[in-house]
């Protein structure tokens, strides 16, 4: 007897829907289902398989499920409720361990048994569809399995249990750094027409065999050769008590931008010294840790010579625990080995940079010491095949079309956000392709407009991200589809922001009214039409809920154009409920009105009075 590893001892299954069970087992085995109160049978195929369709049930559990074929199965613990799938990239990948800087004090008191996720394997395939999943657990919010859930995905749930006491159940199908065409399914991108020549590419076994193992053998070459010259580990830098006069100033957190270590890549040792004050001498034992914001690109981490923490790659925020005993009184030393592959170095700034002792803070900014360990040459980029057009829908998505879900909560983007043109079709490909799959109507399904970030060639007028955004702000003329946006979510200096709170209540909001059909404000207001009077420009919103409203003081971030296309700085101010009237001070025939056209928009205020922001906009 064969199942596929989501049809679990903890599952959520969907209320008031038909569900399907389905497995392999031997040619014409005899299957026998009991669930409930209620029994079913049914005839596995020539080849094994078989389908049992379960009668809507109302929210409750838990339940225990018997299914006896050739074996006998039992899946204990089955809660009845609603089911959403959580996909995308990084940002609905981020669990709740990496928000604590944020949202520690929320985090302690979670304690839901009734909300529950499941980790979908990432796999992909380029040839079959996959039908099973091979591993996976359902986990409960509780202990320390919550802080692995999907941070926005688990505040979702939390708002929507608070609202409706149903059992929610959270399936994770998401793997950061992906862009859409790898979670759209080959024959609508063979019908979208540019990817054939990669769709075949990768039908390729041995090339794919080969490139991996190429990359393999190049990365393991180059730290070897990295690690083998390097002077830091030779003369063991890392070490309590090292001797750094010679040793060059560098000020952190800073990036090695305009410094002489601008173009190195190999590994710099950083050193600084602390003296622990008395008051944090008897909290030690209670826990110290180490927070040094983030790095580019990987470090590793040591404190008076223990090794208390690396990280491979450039965005997880560093927190290490040290252990106990590790901290004295007196005179403390942290050395930082920092690894650049491919990035110019970098301490991120406006991020904590100190140790914590129970309560206590010691800031560790300032002048450190720094040495080179070695220089080499850049290490050339991997290729990532879980990137290729379709690989994940037919690895993560195709093996859950027979699980009956409620609808999906999606947050992808930052990986097309740089070629921007044409996403809103992609997206709308996407969302006919999944709902054709999965055989369920037109389900819910919500979706993040990306979050306020600077980029690194950050360039108002030009930016890619407000193009984007507004390819996002497009789909939702797919039908019964709400935008989460997040444009006051971001952080400058930080790819994935941690206030996955906010969002996630956004997310639910939006699933009151998709789902629920709630007579609430779901959304923030959304452009709805220009009008030219004179040498104004009358903007008018949709879902401005009880009114239109500016936090914190004037509006900002308008732009206006005249008849020469440059957009200026403009006037903005509310008029009546749902309209804002936009002006120049020396643009007399105004032709457009861009709202919020940044990559990283700080401060865009503009807001309905139930505190949801305004989505950014161009009229043109």
């Amino acid at each position: 007897m064969k199942l596929s590893s989501i049809i679990s001892d903890g599952m959520v299954i969907q209320r008031d829907k038909m569900i399907t069970i389905s497995g392999e087992s031997t040619s014409l085995q005899q299957i026998h289902l009991i669930f409930g109160e209620k029994q079913y049978e049914t005839t596995a195929d020539q080849e094994g398989n078989w389908i049992v369709k379960l009668d809507p049930m109302e929210a409750g559990g838990p339940y225990q499920m018997t299914i006896e074929g050739d074996d006998k199965l039992v899946i204990n613990d089955i809660l009845v409720g609603d089911v959403w799938v959580l996909a995308g990239q990084s940002n609905m990948e981020i669990p709740i361990n990496r928000t604590l800087d944020l949202l520690e004090a929320d985090v302690e008191s979670i304690h839901n048994p009734q909300i529950r996720h499941f980790k979908v394997p990432q796999e992909y395939s380029f040839h079959d569809e996959k039908e099973y999943l091979a591993n996976g657990q359902w986990k409960s919010a509780i202990s320390d399995d919550k802080m692995h859930f999907s941070a926005a995905g688990y505040f979702f749930a939390e708002k929507m249990y608070e609202k409706y006491g149903v059992p929610i159940g959270l399936i994770e199908t998401a793997v950061g750094g992906t862009p859409i065409e790898a979670w759209i399914s080959e024959e609508t991108l063979r019908e979208f027409g540019g990817y054939e020549e990669e769709l075949e590419k990768c039908k390729d076994d041995i090339y794919i065999e080969e490139t991996i193992m190429e990359d393999e053998n190049r990365n393991e070459e180059w730290y070897g050769k990295l690690n083998a010259a390097d002077a830091g580990i030779q003369n063991r830098w890392f070490e309590d008590s090292v001797n750094t006069e010679g040793w060059s100033d560098f000020d952190v957190p800073n990036s090695w931008e305009g410094t002489e270590l601008e173009r190195v890549k190999g590994a710099v040792w950083f050193r600084t010294e602390f003296d622990l004050p008395e008051s944090m001498v008897e909290g030690v034992d209670q826990g110290a840790k180490l927070k040094l914001g983030t790095i580019v690109d990987a470090d590793d981490t040591y404190v008076n010579g223990t090794l208390v923490g690396n990280t491979g790659y450039r965005y997880p925020p560093r927190r290490y625990s040290i252990p106990e005993g590790v901290l004295r009184p007196g005179k403390n030393s942290i050395a930082v080995r920092v690894i650049t592959t491919q990035s110019t170095g970098e301490f991120i700034k406006d991020m904590p940079y100190k140790l914590l002792v129970d309560g206590e803070e010691l800031d560790l900014q300032g002048k450190w010491k720094y040495k080179i360990g070695v220089q080499t040459e850049a290490l050339q980029p991997q290729v990532f095949f879980r990137n290729m057009a379709s690989g994940l829908f037919k690895g993560m998505i195709a093996p859950l079309r027979n699980y009956t879900i409620n609808g999906v909560l999606w947050y992808q983007g930052e990986s097309n956000a740089a070629n921007p043109s044409g996403y809103s079709k992609l997206f709308h490909a996407l969302v006919s392709d999944w709902r054709k799959y999965w055989n369920l109507g037109e389900f819910p399904f919500i979706f993040t407009q990306l979050a306020n970030f600077r980029t690194d060639d950050e360039k108002p007028e030009e930016s890619t991200w407000a193009d984007f955004r507004e390819e996002q702000r497009k789909s939702l003329e797919n039908p019964h589809t709400a935008m989460a946006s997040a444009i006051d979510l971001g952080e400058y200096n930080d790819l994935h922001p941690q206030d996955k709170k906010t969002l996630g209540q956004r997310y639910a909001l939006c699933a009151m009214k998709l789902a629920h059909d709630e007579d609430i404000v779901y959304s923030g207001p959304l452009f709805k039409k220009m009008e030219r009077k004179g040498n104004e420009i009358h903007v008018s919103f949709d879902h401005v809920g009880s009114g239109l409203t500016a936090h914190d003081g004037d509006l900002k971030w308008f732009r206006i154009s005249g008849e020469d296309g440059q957009f200026v700085p403009a006037e903005a101010v509310i008029k009546g409920k749902n309209s804002v009237v936009v002006s120049g001070k020396d643009v007399h025939r105004p032709q457009h009105v861009r709202y919020a056209w940044a990559d990283n928009p700080e401060g865009a205020n503009l807001y309905n009075l139930e505190g949801l922001p305004a989505s950014p906009f161009t009229t043109e």
